[in-house]
C-alpha cells in the first residue's frame, strides 16, 4: 500500500505541477472530493475553484478553471482549463472579472446558454480572490 500520491496538473499552456503529495482536495462538478493514497480509480469533471494538496505537512492551494481529474494507481492527473498559484494572481483583474460576471448574471436566465459560462467565470474569479487572500 503506497503512502504517497503523484499529482500532475496540466493546462493547455503549461505543466504546472508534477510532485509527490500526501492528499488532494478538488472542486468536482458534483461536489468537492478528496483523494488519499490507494484511492479507487475514477474520473471526475471539475468546476472552477480551489484545489488543495498537502505536501510534507503543509497545505498548498491553487486555482483551477475547470477541467477533468483522473485518479489511477496513486497518480492524480488534472487536465485544467487554467490553473495558477496565489503569487500569479492579479487581484485587481480578478475583482473586475467577479464584478462583471455578477452584473451579467443578474440579467441572464438559468436557461440562457450564456449562463453556465458566466457562472463559471464568477466561480473562477471568486476562487482566485480567495487563493490570493483578498476580500471580495
Amino acid at each position: 500500500m503506497a503512502d504517497i500520491l503523484r499529482l500532475r496538473i496540466v493546462t493547455p499552456e503549461r505543466q504546472l505541477l508534477d510532485e509527490e503529495v500526501d492528499e488532494i482536495t478538488a472542486p468536482g462538478t458534483v461536489g468537492e472530493f478528496g483523494v488519499l493514497p490507494s484511492h479507487v480509480t475514477f474520473l471526475s469533471s471539475l468546476q472552477p475553484g480551489r484545489l488543495l494538496y498537502k505536501q510534507r505537512g503543509q497545505t498548498r492551494t491553487l486555482v483551477i478553471g475547470g477541467g477533468f481529474a483522473e485518479v489511477s494507481d496513486n497518480v492524480v492527473t488534472v487536465l485544467a482549463d487554467s490553473a495558477e498559484f496565489a503569487n500569479e494572481i492579479d487581484a485587481d483583474r480578478a475583482r473586475a472579472a467577479l464584478q462583471k460576471a455578477e452584473t451579467e448574471l443578474k440579467s441572464l436566465d438559468v436557461t440562457d446558454p450564456a449562463f453556465a459560462a458566466t457562472n463559471a467565470a464568477r466561480l473562477r474569479a471568486q476562487a482566485r480572490l480567495e487563493v490570493a487572500g483578498v476580500q471580495h
